[in-house]
């Protein structure tokens, strides 16, 4: 039986759990809640590459993302940044879905699936 790796573990959640080739990221917030949906997309998705990179992962190896908008106008300008990063023939299986979020500063919330 392959050992469970966890990453950040807090008291509550840890950032990320590795199972049996599998990295599985808890929901990433940004850093700068008074931030555009741009620049918020832009810090989660910085604070993915970087816990991709701990485990020996990136973002071309993503198996699905899950984005949850506070407010589903905001869906063209995170798509924008979500665009920019998206490696051209690497899109991921996705879903976005509107969502009350636990902070009501936070504009978008991601969680993904990768592949180690």
């Amino acid at each position: 039986m392959s050992n469970i790796q966890r990453v950040n573990v807090g008291k509550r959640l840890s950032d990320m759990a590795v199972y049996n080739g599998v990295a599985y990221l808890a929901g990433q917030v940004p850093d700068d809640g008074k931030a555009d949906i741009g620049e918020q997309t832009r810090q989660v998705l910085a604070t993915i590459d970087r816990l991709l990179e701990e485990v020996g992962s990136d973002k071309t190896r993503i198996l699905m993302a899950q984005i949850f908008l506070a407010d589903i106008q905001d869906f063209a300008g995170m798509n924008a940044a979500w665009e920019a990063w998206v490696p051209a023939g690497n899109a991921p299986p996705r879903a976005t879905v509107q969502a009350l979020l636990a902070n009501p500063d936070y504009k978008v919330e991601i969680v993904v699936t990768a592949a180690v």
